[in-house]
């Protein structure tokens, strides 16, 4: 379950899939980490999504790593 996302310009980034820099789509989205509807509140966490515009490969990195 997720919010909307919000949304930036596109930005070059380097691509794996494609081997080299093309330009990304870039998005934040709030996911919801925990199964159990009780803890659903608490594991909401804000992931960095970057869809690449070349290929459409869609990669999802969690922000806050601690």
């Amino acid at each position: 379950m997720a919010t909307q996302p919000s949304v930036s310009d596109h930005v070059t980034e380097r691509c794996v899939t494609c081997g080299g820099k093309t330009t990304h789509g870039v998005r934040v989205e709030i996911r919801t980490e925990s199964q159990k509807e009780e803890n659903a509140e608490f594991s909401r966490e804000p992931y960095r999504i970057t869809t690449c515009n070349e290929c459409g490969v869609e990669t999802a990195t969690r922000m806050n790593n601690a």
